[in-house]
């Protein structure tokens, strides 16, 4: 590892100049009448986007406000097997010295951005709750960072980068939040780096695999005899939704992403397009996305440092390489807290997500979805400071960081 750099965004004034050609050269498909989203991301939509993008919409303004808000440095990291990394990530001290160190990692279709506004409320100080040094990084081939230029770079090994990057910073004790494949990155940290380094994760990805009789036999009857709840059966109807009509994705990034990459990496409309879908589609109703808010997102994956091909390929690596399997021999024995909100892509039943881990605790929220840190950040943040304050199953977790600011604060 070297020394860390700060870092800048600083998009080259040529590659807005290419955006806007490609904007401007755009050839849209046509669309059924009356179609709405029974087909995919509607036409006007798009269109209505992609007017605001080349015409309205002012990146410099949005790179100004992301510089100005977000401690940002870059850092090469050794990962076995795969030489050396130079990896962007974000990190904001909290006041309070005796802050508990999170490391938060972000999925796929976000990045670095799903962290910005937790990162204010996690890091303030407090007498009444536990505040939080805060880390995060996009991962290699997502925003800033360099991407792998080596097959077979699955969870491991974005477990090692997260890893390594907090023992970089001075974190050998710490704790771990994420949801999408951050669930899958921080659950590896948990089982690699569990117990002497990774001392508690959390996560809002609600996604479990019913009980198998050899696997939990008590938690198999239990299963067969107990009832769902209301909101349980909600999910279930909603993850086989998302099953038969959201699943596309997946199996095209997890077989063949590199034909997909041609599309996304040529066509700032088809990326915005396959993005946008799942940005409105992931989320709860109840959640007003903004068009600049969108257009940044998007941005981000656009003028990425490896391009947007690069952020598929984990998919690929995670699914081939065997990283996304459940059972006891994949789950991590460190405390785990788990937030439950009813439009995440696969709600499953308690029964079923209490065999992640060492479950300590649990919260459930009436409305959000996938996108929990910058859809409802408060729910979530509260119930962090919930698991890991005062009174908390998780709370002196790490040795000596109890994260509440002194009287003289």
């Amino acid at each position: 590892m070297t020394t860390t750099t700060p870092f800048t965004i600083a998009v080259p004034e040529e590659k807005l100049s290419n955006l806007r050609a490609k904007l401007d050269a755009t050839t849209f498909p046509d669309e059924l009448d009356e179609a709405g989203w029974k087909y995919g991301a509607p036409l006007a939509d798009i269109k209505r986007l992609v007017t605001r993008w080349k015409s309205e919409y002012d990146w410099r303004k949005h790179e100004r406000l992301l510089n100005d808000e977000l401690p940002m440095y870059t850092l090469d990291i050794d990962v076995k097997d795969f030489g050396q990394l130079n990896i962007h990530y974000i990190h904001q001290k909290s006041q309070v010295l005796e802050a508990i160190p999170l490391l938060f990692v972000h999925g796929w279709p976000g990045c670095f951005l799903e962290a910005r506004k937790i990162l204010p409320l996690l890091t303030a100080a407090s007498h009444d709750h536990p505040s939080f040094h805060f880390v995060t990084f996009s991962l290699p081939g997502y925003g800033f960072s360099e991407s792998p230029n080596k097959q077979g770079f699955a969870a491991s090994q974005y477990a090692e980068v997260g890893h390594k990057l907090m023992l970089a910073l001075g974190y050998h004790e710490y704790v771990t939040q994420g949801g999408d494949l951050g669930f899958w990155i921080t659950r590896k940290i948990a089982k690699i780096y569990g117990s002497k380094h990774s001392k508690a994760w959390h996560t809002n990805y609600t996604l479990g695999q019913p009980p198998r009789l050899l696997d939990a036999p008590l938690s198999y009857l239990l299963h067969l005899v107990a009832p769902y709840t209301e909101s349980e059966r909600a999910g279930l109807e909603r993850a086989k939704f998302i099953s038969a009509r959201g699943r596309g994705y997946y199996a095209q990034q997890s077989t063949q992403p590199q034909t997909l990459g041609y599309a996304l990496a040529d066509s700032p409309v088809g990326l915005l397009a396959w993005i946008y879908e799942k940005l409105v589609v992931w989320a709860d109703d109840d959640y007003p996305w903004d068009d600049d808010e969108i257009l940044t997102w998007i941005s981000v994956y656009w003028f990425s440092r490896a391009g947007p091909a690069a952020s598929l390929r984990v998919y690929f690596e995670t699914t081939q390489n065997d990283d996304r399997s459940f059972g006891p021999s994949h789950t991590p024995t460190i405390p785990m807290g788990i937030s439950y909100f009813p439009k995440e892509l696969f709600p499953s039943p308690k029964a079923w997500t209490r065999l992640n881990g060492k479950v300590v605790f649990e919260s459930d929220h009436d409305r959000g979805g996938h996108f929990a840190s910058h859809e409802k950040p408060q729910e979530l943040v509260d119930d962090l400071r919930k698991m890991f304050g005062k009174g908390g199953p998780a709370y002196g977790v790490v040795p000596g960081k109890a994260g509440y600011a002194s009287v003289g604060l």
